[in-house]
């Protein structure tokens, strides 16, 4: 069974940095893409991040400041993130594969708060 925990995240002012953690079990991790995307209040699931084991692809709203990537010995993907914005906060969550619409997360994800 496909198990995603998600951690790190927290309150942070603008401008500040995070680092979060999207900890995998029960698949082999290494062969997969996996994906972020964020929940912002009253609004969908967007896209952030992926990545494969050749590198990560961004979303425009975070490209520059969020970095993506992840340890296939540790099963566990990571998203640092700089210079966030009240605009970043979010529910973070990770994902098996890669995002489409109508894709809900199962897992229960990582409150990001941007403010001062």
């Amino acid at each position: 069974e496909v198990h995603l925990v998600e951690s790190g995240g927290g309150l942070v002012q603008p401008g500040g940095s995070l680092t979060l953690s999207c900890s995998a079990s029960g698949f082999a991790f290494s062969t997969y893409v996996m994906t972020w995307v964020r929940q912002a209040p009253g609004k969908g699931l967007e896209w952030v991040s992926s990545i494969d084991n050749t590198g990560g692809v961004y979303a425009d709203s975070v490209r520059g400041r969020f970095r993506i990537s992840r340890d296939n010995t540790r099963d566990t993907m990571f998203l640092h993130m700089d210079s966030l914005k009240p605009e970043d906060t979010a529910i973070y969550y990770c994902l098996q594969g890669g995002y489409y619409v109508g894709r809900t997360p199962k897992s229960q994800g990582t409150q990001v708060t941007v403010s001062s």
